[in-house]
């Protein structure tokens, strides 16, 4: 696509005024979200600084900079500071120039400074809660009666995160703009769904929904003795509805303590971390938006005369609020697809989209209530759709728009006409049409699978376009997606045994993984649990069954492993202890750096003793908690992810597997005890009573009545069914066992009962990548780095160099001297002087000699740039790269940009909310020189010219 189409070029001149753009998948949003902007700043009186561009990640932040370039007239330094980025980044920003005393206008005696942290790891922010929910039970004897009802505190945490993304903030005495409301419900809204679930069905001969489902009322279930019988809530013999009064009687309630018990937690837990220096992502809009609110004439200071919203559908309601609150204009453009909204989990309201007009005018209503916050027109509004396709066939979008109305289960009832009347249909623009689609099934699922994809591999039948000519497919235009993660490790198990090359990409269960499970046990070893700890040390170690089983009754330990407990127990800190760890057992690279820094974030940012790191550990184990630590799919490998990791991506040929009864959708709902759900407010699902003298934790009818209610999510299953549809550009197969979905079953397609075969695979071609992985293998031509970028012949002829045996041994010492070793700069060694002062003047978290891979795509091809940074120091705020050079001159230094625009990009990656600065270190002069770095277009036309 180099032109707008029709319907893009609309967009791109439609500059001014409310805009809704429905751009559906593969319509080039992207490309004509970065030319409106391109076109508003290329206005008379309008900078960068004037419009807000709101993205989703950071990645697609820094992408719309490299395409905004080359459309406008502002280059990359100019725009490097310009407001395109994620809401949490725009918060954060906020905080940092103006939030000092935001805290207070809750009722909160602290500040934020700029050495407040962004605590961006929920596995880290999951151990402070656990250590602030001990101190806050042990504070409130009153609550007792709450906490035996919680089976898991920590619980809790995704409560206060969905109440803040709602906007519902606590203060020292009550609730920050009536927020209350929320809690309360709304009832009226309630009996709409209540009514509309007890109508009868088959003109009065059927009974209702409602009283259908309500036929498993009390079952294994334990109420209180005042709760009503199954015939007083169903209605009597015969009935065809519930009673009416039922909706009354569920609904009200006296939840005065409840909401107090919630209030208390929410409240001290923003002073708890506060007090420890830290904010969550939910945090930063909270204290944000009550910025905004509050400080009028902030307000009118930083408001934008432009803004737009990529990814509306996945925005939040405080979100939404925030970007008016932002707008000084009405100058506002949401772009996005309700088709593809999946992100319910992480709090985004599809309603942003689907109810943008009412939601406009009741969100401007409530911050307006108390004075003039949102001034401008809300009227006219303009719809715009970007129809036309440049992904997928034609016969992949039209099949595509079934998955919107197929049931996903027996009990989901789907309005087809007001759903279809809502779809806007996608017109394909691709050179080539042609696309199986089709589904297999058998009881051994996996090898099934395996079977299809190796009858895919080379066959005439599903070639594949590549500028705009066919060819057979091979293994790495196949991509499985899976709607549960287990799936596909189980997947990748059985493709190791036969050798079919394939890799997973997204987060992987960190504490599962061999690193976690040794660790683990050194440190039960250390901490007195010696029998479980050195079982898996000593099956590590080779040891039998009943070697093992004999060193433990006699406890006749090897030498050297006693001696390196030992070692172990002399450590002063966990991070010493699993460094060591790893460095004894040869576990390094991505998977076991990032285990490191959580283990040490947890460890340095709670107080937590050993021992209650153990047992995070093992409830990680347990609860399989994941970690995005991902592994590249290597040279020509079939390519696993879950939906979620895959929206945005495209394959040429997708196969969606494990379409099986209570995999998708999952069975099961939300089972916490104390739950917030729209219209029914905060309610207790199970609550502590002392009934007839015997302690017990009952069920609540009245929650149990009112969740009979509420919509199942089948909507969000049905778009997640879309979303991987969509994905696929040329052929689509789905998969089940013997237990398949109801959307199996539903949509129009037939199925084969395909007989497994599969055949070993020896390709030497192909690089094997698992879940283990810890290196990652380039995706491209072998051996590639910064270096291969630099031109060679700004090192030739100079003179006074000192060889690369002084550089080699200048840059050991710097590594062995920052990691703490007893060295000293060798006698007249200036260069180690320097570095020795350099390393002294450093404050925050060191790491040195770090190894990063920086994945490219050029011209179709993927290629990774790997290298190692000489040292990274990491502040709150900041992150800096500071390369070692020993040099005598600056002559090379246009091409030491290169490496570190390589490194730059990284590390920006790893710490999206700091800023990454980049700069060399001239050794021998201890001059210290700032990198502007290049663009990862720069980066990528340069590996085009090498290539």
């Amino acid at each position: 696509m180099t032109q707008p189409n029709d319907h893009q070029q609309d967009l791109i001149d439609s500059t001014d005024g409310i805009h809704v753009v429905d751009a559906g998948a593969g319509t080039g949003k992207t490309f004509t979200v970065t030319r409106r902007y391109a076109e508003i700043v290329d206005q008379d009186e309008v900078a960068p600084a004037d419009v807000l561009l709101v993205t989703f990640t950071n990645n697609a932040a820094t992408e719309m900079k490299d395409r905004i370039v080359s459309h406008c007239g502002y280059g990359m330094r100019e725009l490097s500071d310009a407001p395109i980025q994620t809401f949490h980044s725009l918060c954060h920003d906020l905080l940092m120039e103006h939030g000092f005393e935001a805290p207070t206008h809750l009722g909160i005696d602290d500040r934020i400074t700029g050495s407040t942290r962004i605590l961006e790891d929920e596995t880290v922010e999951k151990a402070q809660f656990r250590e602030f929910i001990r101190r806050f039970s042990d504070d409130h004897a009153a609550y007792d009666d709450f906490f035996r009802a919680i089976e898991d505190p920590v619980e809790l945490l995704g409560l206060l995160t969905q109440l803040a993304s709602k906007g519902v903030f606590p203060t020292a005495d009550g609730w920050y703009r009536n927020g209350e409301r929320h809690l309360d419900g709304d009832f009226e809204a309630f009996s709409e769904l209540f009514d509309e679930l007890n109508q009868p069905r088959n003109g009065g001969s059927k009974q209702s929904r409602l009283r259908s489902k309500l036929s498993r009322y009390g079952r294994n279930k334990c109420y209180l003795p005042d709760a009503p019988d199954k015939s007083t809530i169903r209605g009597g013999r015969g009935e065809k509805q519930v009673p009416a009064d039922v909706a009354r009687r569920a609904f009200e309630e006296d939840r005065a303590d409840l909401k107090q018990f919630v209030h208390d937690v929410y409240f001290e837990y923003l002073e708890f971390a506060l007090s420890r220096n830290y904010l969550n992502f939910g945090f930063l809009q909270l204290f944000a938006f009550v910025l905004l609110c509050d400080d009028h004439s902030l307000r009118d200071d930083v408001a934008f005369e432009y803004v737009m919203i990529d990814e509306f559908q996945d925005s939040s309601e405080i979100q939404f609020k925030l970007a008016l609150l932002l707008a000084d204009t009405n100058n506002l453009c949401v772009v996005g697809d309700w088709k593809q909204s999946i992100y319910s989990f992480q709090y985004a309201a599809v309603e942003n989209i689907t109810e943008f007009e009412s939601r406009l005018d009741r969100f401007v209503a409530e911050l307006n209530e108390d004075g003039e916050r949102v001034s401008w027109a809300t009227r006219p509004i303009t719809d715009i759709e970007l129809v036309e396709n440049y992904r997928s066939t034609q016969a992949i979008l039209d099949f595509s728009e079934h998955s919107l109305v197929t049931p996903a289960a027996s009990t989901d009832k789907v309005d087809v006409e007001e759903v279809q009347d809502r779809i806007v249909s996608l017109s394909a623009n691709t050179p080539c049409e042609n696309s199986n689609i089709e589904a297999i099934q058998h009881e051994d699922e996996h090898e099934a699978i395996l079977t299809k994809i190796q009858e895919i591999a080379g066959n005439e039948d599903y070639q594949v376009e590549e500028d705009g000519e066919l060819r057979p497919p091979e293994y790495g235009d196949v991509a499985v997606l899976t709607r549960t993660r287990d799936f596909g490790r189980e997947l990748l198990s059985a493709a190791a045994e036969y050798g079919l090359p394939m890799s997973y990409e997204g987060g992987i269960e960190l504490f599962r993984s061999d690193p976690a499970k040794l660790l683990l046990a050194w440190l039960r070893i250390l901490d007195a649990d010696s029998e479980r700890g050195w079982a898996v040390v000593l099956e590590e170690a080779g040891y039998t069954l009943d070697e093992i089983e004999y060193i433990l009754d006699t406890e006749r330990y090897p030498d050297n492993m006693q001696a390196f407990k030992t070692e172990l127990a002399e450590l002063e800190t966990i991070g010493g202890v699993a460094q060591r760890v790893f460095s004894r057992y040869n576990y390094d690279g991505a998977h076991a750096d990032v285990l490191l820094t959580t283990v040490q974030s947890i460890h340095s940012a709670t107080t937590v003793t050993r021992g209650d790191l153990i047992q995070f550990i093992e409830r990680g184990i347990e609860n399989g908690s994941t970690q995005e630590v991902h592994a590249s799919a290597g040279v020509n490998s079939v390519t696993v992810q879950t939906i979620h990791a895959a929206k945005g991506l495209e394959h040429p040929i997708v196969i969606l597997v494990n379409m099986n009864s209570h995999r998708f959708p999952p069975s099961g709902g939300n089972s916490n005890t104390i739950t917030f759900d729209d219209p029914i407010g905060l309610r207790q699902r199970k609550r502590y009573a002392d009934d007839y003298g015997y302690p017990h934790i009952h069920d609540n009818w009245r929650t149990d009545v009112l969740r009979t209610c509420l919509p199942r999510g089948y909507d969000e299953e049905r778009r997640l069914l879309y979303v991987s549809m969509t994905r696929a550009e040329s052929h689509l197969v789905f998969s089940a066992g013997e237990n398949p979905n109801t959307f199996f079953e539903e949509l129009p397609v037939a199925v084969e009962e395909i007989t497994p075969e599969v055949e070993a695979d020896d390709r030497s071609e192909t690089t094997q990548a698992n879940l283990q992985i810890s290196v990652p293998t380039p995706a491209g031509p072998v051996g590639h780095s910064p270096h291969t970028l630099m031109r060679d012949d700004v090192f030739e002829d100079v003179a006074g160099g000192r060889g690369t045996e002084f550089g080699t041994q200048v840059h050991e010492f710097a590594e062995r001297y920052a990691l703490g070793a007893d060295v000293e700069p060798s006698k007249g060694n200036d260069d180690e002087s320097h570095l020795k002062t350099l390393i002294d003047s450093l404050d925050g978290e060191i790491r040195v000699e770090e190894d990063v891979y920086l994945p490219l795509t050029v011209d179709g091809e993927r290629v990774t740039i790997s290298g190692v940074v000489d040292l990274v120091h990491i502040l709150p705020d900041t992150v800096e790269i500071i390369d070692f050079k020993t040099d005598r001159g600056r002559h090379a230094e246009a091409e030491y940009r290169k490496q570190l625009s390589v490194y730059y990009h990284v590390l920006h990656e790893c710490f999206p909310e700091r800023d990454v600065t980049a700069a060399i270190f001239y050794t021998a002069e201890a001059t210290r020189v700032d990198i502007n770095p290049l663009s990862k277009a720069d980066i990528a036309e340069l590996t085009r010219a090498v290539l």
